[in-house]
């Protein structure tokens, strides 16, 4: 499928690693010219600068503190300065600190709102100008599984992934006047670095070895195991591009057929 990418610019957040990164190679590998974003200005270069070699698609890194207002402004400014238009924006975070209820004090609450609403909510108003600018855009919000099931020992993540989900739906109504296609992808158990984290937590919490978390989470998946990042980068990119034409304001999941809600 020609999923009509070359020649277009895409933005993706939180890119220098794990789903983002991801993400930002297989749009590449697509023809599209990308834009990565990350705090770490070092990770990000050196991300961009691996993905332009491997895929021959133009690229720019740009080192950007989601939480910062000012810091996305620079960053689609940076887009725009290099590329000229913005046809795909893919927001992301890294997720914020395990705990239950007890464990979290405001500045836990406020942080984790920032980080994983908040900037999705500037980096649109960011963009916004530009997307109506293009003939085909799109939007995709990487959240979790959380989206449709809250996952224990979560409850920052929780609670935000679903506000990100209540931002899509209501943003997919407001824009597809301007044709803008907005839609948003859970992530199930794959193998990231945020995920072998939060399994080495689990283990240590319960006085078990890393890999027997690993094996009884991967069993309560119905293909049996944990999804690679390219398998769940396939799924973005197909949503943040033109061959995506009529779907919108959906939640997907790419999660094995883990999560059994309706």
């Amino acid at each position: 499928m020609d999923l009509q990418l070359t020649g277009r610019t895409a933005v993706v957040l939180a890119a220098s690693r794990g789903l983002g990164y991801a993400t930002a190679h297989a749009l590449a590998s697509e023809g599209a010219r990308v834009v990565l974003a990350s705090r770490d200005a070092e990770a990000v270069r050196e991300a961009a600068e691996r993905i332009e070699a491997e895929t021959g698609a133009e690229t720019l890194g740009v080192a950007a503190d989601i939480t910062r207002s000012g810091d996305i402004e620079a960053l689609i400014d940076a887009a725009v300065a290099r590329f000229g238009a913005i046809d795909s924006l893919v927001t992301n975070a890294g997720g914020p600190p395990p705990g239950r209820f007890g464990d979290f004090t405001d500045a836990d609450w406020q942080g984790a709102f920032e980080l994983n609403l908040l900037s999705a909510v500037r980096t649109i108003r960011a963009a916004l100008p530009h997307l109506r600018a293009s003939d085909a855009p799109r939007v995709v919000f990487i959240a979790s599984s959380s989206i449709h099931e809250p996952i224990d020992g979560l409850l920052l993540s929780n609670v935000f992934r679903a506000g990100l989900l209540g931002l899509a739906k209501s943003l997919a109504a407001e824009l597809a006047g301007d044709g803008v296609l907005v839609n948003i992808v859970g992530p199930g158990r794959v193998d990231t670095e945020r995920v072998r984290t939060l399994d080495a937590a689990q283990a240590r919490k319960q006085g078990r070895d890393e890999a027997e978390i690993r094996a009884e989470s991967a069993g309560r998946i119905p293909l049996g195991r944990y999804a690679e990042p390219a398998e769940f980068a396939r799924t973005v990119t197909y949503l943040a591009s033109p061959g995506n034409s009529y779907v919108t304001s959906q939640s997907m999941l790419v999660d094995g057929g883990m999560v059994r809600g309706l």
